[in-house]
């Protein structure tokens, strides 16, 4: 039995920065992984399947829609496997859930088989977010996603992470960009955490703007953040979920048990950020 972790993604930053003839919006991001998320299993077996189980299993599908097995036939559809997919991760939640979970199959179906991963074509045919979450590492993101860089080194961050669990399908959120040629991230510049929020709040989410408009709820999530006095409270990719960034797991701790308590319908979570 394999197991490979597919961590909940989140983009501290999200620039629009214009958009190709062909349609795709090209970004620029800074991107780290939560030490929350799914998690999957392989096994082998003579056809290749897979099921979905955890707490958040309801409504994801397990056919040939879903990304993980769109991500097994990159491999030849020659071998078999036994897939299990354990949701912990809200759907269309901002989290690159869907992205994680065929990332992680990639790198545990290349263990199970013997096989390499697939060429960047490959991958980029599965959706731009795929190739960030082969790796746990903070990166910087630009183009449709497929140009990749190491940032400098974080400092210690610890999120909360809240869910009003209302699902935002990306594509009316980049359909209702006001603009599609906005200013970049500005050049990386930070040394412990203070200036690392620093930076951080001088640079955006894009998308945050239209997701509001189709989920007023992402406000009230924000709001909520703010009320707890966080270093700094975002939404996350397309949403609705958002972070509120502090320095110390006990910080983010107290605070996810305070909002849990507060909302008990919200998902929320305190975690590390893998660094």
């Amino acid at each position: 039995m394999i197991t490979e972790a597919a961590p909940a993604k989140i983009n501290l930053a999200l620039h629009v920065t214009g958009q190709r003839p062909d349609g795709y919006h090209l970004l620029q991001s800074l991107v780290v992984f939560a030490g929350v998320g799914d998690r999957l299993s392989f096994d082998r077996a003579n056809e290749l399947r897979l099921s979905v189980t955890g707490p958040l299993a309801e409504g994801v599908p397990s056919g040939e829609e879903n990304l993980i097995l769109r991500a097994a036939n990159l491999f030849g559809g020659s071998a078999g496997a036994a897939i299990t997919l354990e949701k912990h991760l809200p759907h269309a939640a901002g989290l690159g859930g869907g992205s994680a979970d065929g990332a992680a199959a990639l790198r545990g179906l290349a263990r199970l088989w013997g096989h390499d991963v697939p060429g960047r074509k490959e991958m980029l045919r599965l959706g731009a977010d795929i190739l960030v979450c082969l790796s746990h590492n903070p990166q910087m993101m630009a183009g449709i996603g497929d140009m990749l860089s190491d940032p400098p080194a974080l400092p210690p961050l610890h999120a909360v992470l809240v869910n009003p669990r209302v699902s935002v399908p990306t594509g009316p959120v980049f359909a209702g960009l006001a603009q599609k040629v906005n200013p970049p991230l500005t050049p990386p510049d930070w040394q412990d955490f203070d200036s690392f929020i620093g930076w951080l709040s001088r640079q955006r989410n894009d998308l945050e703007p239209p997701a509001r408009a189709l989920a007023p709820q992402i406000g009230d999530c924000l709001d909520a953040l703010f009320r707890e006095d966080v270093a700094l409270a975002r939404m996350s990719g397309s949403g609705a979920t958002c972070f509120g960034l502090v320095e110390t797991g006990s910080e983010a701790a107290r605070i996810a048990a305070r909002l849990q308590a507060t909302h008990p319908g919200w998902w929320v979570r305190a975690t590390e950020i893998l660094n």
